[in-house]
């Protein structure tokens, strides 16, 4: 029988405004990366999402990204390393200290948003973020985007890490995620992102728009939990999976 994670990004509401369908996510996925509370989220949400989360069994890893409410984190700020160190410490600590509160412990550590695409570019963003995070829990698994200087930095740091592909994103030929802004870039019909996904499975690797393959180990596949489309996508490809002879459960 073989074995995939999938994941979501969850934790995102803030105040009264909701984002993201969580608890129905928390039935189908088997690994959160909760909101830190810069980009997204705040205390009572990342709790209550801790919360459902346990109890569903799903894996709790910390989601860290910029501090942009109003952009959600997909803009693009420059910051020294000892800024981003503290950025990202800072927000660890929080989750860290949500889930000791509630007998448990982080599993994973994955970017958020344009932090995640500046650190799969660049191999010093990747590393201060990585060794930043490993300075305060050095048994996180790193949720890399493979190939990128995301691979490349957590491997130089001897973390353990998964490889990551995304249902809902198309990708360049170096393996980075097609910008946003760009037609095509986000997919948003269930059933195209589960011949993506199977397809990649299929070609043991991340295919490319114009069909190109990058061979990788796929041990991870993501639904960005803020889409609409999000459940539906996420509900699909667990039954493709299954269907598949995959069993959908985190890395232990």
């Amino acid at each position: 029988m073989k074995t995939i994670d999938l994941n979501a990004d969850m934790g995102e509401s803030f105040g009264p405004w909701v984002m993201g369908q969580d608890a129905a996510l928390l039935k189908i996925v088997s690994s959160a990366n909760i909101a830190c509370g810069f980009h997204a989220g705040d205390a009572d949400t990342m709790a209550r999402t801790m919360d459902l989360a346990l109890a569903a069994g799903v894996a709790l890893g910390a989601h860290p990204g910029f501090a942009d409410l109003q952009g959600f984190g997909r803009r693009r700020i420059k910051l020294s390393a000892a800024e981003l160190t503290n950025l990202v410490q800072y927000q660890l600590g929080a989750a860290m200290g949500m889930s000791a509160a509630r007998g448990a412990r982080l599993a994973h550590f994955k970017l958020h948003g344009a932090l995640a695409n500046m650190a799969s570019e660049d191999e010093g963003i990747a590393r201060t973020c990585y060794a930043a995070a490993l300075a305060v829990q050095p048994d996180l698994r790193l949720v890399v985007m493979p190939g990128t200087a995301l691979d490349r930095a957590a491997t130089a740091l001897g973390a353990a890490q998964s490889a990551e592909i995304f249902a809902d994103r198309t990708y360049n030929a170096d393996g980075t995620l097609t910008d946003r802004s760009l037609p095509g870039a986000v997919i948003h019909d269930p059933q195209v992102a589960v011949c993506h996904v199977l397809g990649m499975l299929a070609a043991g690797g991340i295919v490319t728009p114009q069909g190109d393959v990058l061979q990788t180990r796929i041990d991870t596949i993501c639904v960005h939990g803020d889409s609409a489309e999000a459940l539906d996508i996420a509900g699909q490809l667990s039954d493709a999976l299954q269907g598949q002879g995959y069993t959908i459960a985190a890395p232990r």
